[in-house]
């Protein structure tokens, strides 16, 4: 009896030990560990060093004014015959040089706050929160023309067939003439309830106007009229909730050819037909922020961050990589052999094409990236929500 009362006092006085000496231990398993494995999986993934196989160049940077800041307007450059140009909230609109980023001209907004630019066919455009289209001389920055639109424009406008379309925040595609600003025909699209902040441009392609929608549809509409010609969906507004339902195709189509690409919110991306509207494939991998074109390849970045290639013919999924998770990623723009997203932290990542393998990376400030990069003879241009542009070029 004394043996096992004595043999169960040394286990008790044990146990007590190993609790006491070992309480991190312990309280680690149960509350410390638990927490941190929480937190890193909701923190962006820490970048990890790496050497570049690549060179990439930093050939200028330049200020547009002040930038979006926390507005969700995904503020981007236009390029056009060599020159860059670029809005910033307070800013107005600047033109720069591509290849040096010389300051060409400045217009200056006395009241209305820019919020997007487009340029083509002979005039740079702007839109502005309160819903105001200018089109303004790509050479001089001089006005040429002013109309309004339903709401704020914080999509850039686009200009092609002579023709200036532009997609309000509020749904609605508005069609202006290209000589003076008269308005054509306007398209309404009812909106969910709610919805990701900002939309995307329309893509244009030969008498047709393509443009996303919040409700996760992509629609065809004709260019002269603006008449609706087809709708089809892109991300199915599942869910018991608002927020479960949101399917946004906030980036711009992409067309190739007579294929119109487009990705949704909703983790989808669909190949159409354009002049039908039959869908050719359609591949659970998407994104809200559009889509990067290779010669034989989709590549996008996910809600998480993954980044996707998909084969444009199948939809079929050729690598993925999750080295930027939760880094909150541009949609992705096609720089020659590789693949380039901007994240959250001034961060521009270049990966190669062929197998999503991470071979450079550049800092472009320290402010988050939102909006899509362009590229334009070789090089590439990011705009931070700070305002500032820094190019890039591959040696």
């Amino acid at each position: 009896m004394n043996v096992v009362v004595n043999m169960k006092r040394a286990a008790v006085v044990v146990a007590l030990v190993a609790v006491l000496s070992g309480c991190t231990t312990v309280k680690g398993w149960f509350t410390d560990d638990k927490k941190a494995a929480e937190k890193a999986a909701t923190e962006p993934l820490p970048l990890e060093k790496f050497k570049s196989s690549i060179k990439v160049e930093k050939l200028w940077s330049a200020s547009a004014g002040k930038g979006e800041q926390a507005l969700g307007t995904h503020q981007g450059p236009a390029v056009f015959e060599g020159h860059v140009y670029a809005a910033a909230i307070e800013g107005g609109v600047r033109a720069l040089d591509l290849q040096t980023g010389k300051e060409l001209w400045h217009h200056k907004m006395k009241e209305d706050r820019v919020s997007a630019v487009g340029a083509g066919e002979g005039l740079v455009v702007i839109g502005t929160l309160s819903g105001k289209v200018i089109a303004l001389d790509p050479a001089t920055g001089e006005e040429k023309w002013t109309a309004k639109a339903s709401n704020e424009v914080i999509a850039p406008p686009v200009i092609g067939q002579g023709n200036v379309v532009v997609h309000a925040n509020d749904g609605q595609v508005l069609c202006y003439q290209l000589t003076d600003g008269t308005r054509r025909w306007f398209w309404n699209r009812e909106q969910p309830a709610l919805i990701v902040r900002g939309n995307g441009p329309v893509t244009l392609g030969p008498g047709l106007v393509f443009v996303g929608n919040d409700d996760g549809t992509l629609s065809a509409l004709a260019l002269n009229d603006g008449h609706s010609i087809w709708d089809q969906t892109v991300g199915q507004p599942e869910g018991r909730t608002e927020l479960e339902r949101m399917a946004d195709v906030d980036g711009a189509p992409v067309l190739d050819g007579t294929t119109i690409y487009a990705s949704s919110y909703k983790n989808s991306t669909i190949a159409i037909d354009g002049p039908s509207g039959r869908p050719l494939w359609n591949r659970d991998n998407g994104g809200a922020g559009g889509l990067g074109m290779g010669p034989t390849s989709l590549v996008l970045a996910d809600n998480g961050g993954t980044v996707w290639s998909l084969d444009k013919s199948s939809g079929g999924s050729l690598w993925s990589n999750k080295q930027l998770l939760r880094r909150s990623l541009t949609a992705p723009v096609v720089q020659g052999d590789y693949a380039v997203v901007g994240d959250f932290d001034g961060y521009v990542h270049w990966l190669r094409l062929d197998n999503g393998e991470l071979v450079a990376r550049e800092r472009a400030g320290g402010d988050p990236i939102r909006a899509q990069p362009v590229v334009a003879d070789g090089i590439l241009i990011v705009q931070n929500i700070d305002g500032k542009l820094t190019a890039f070029r591959i040696n």
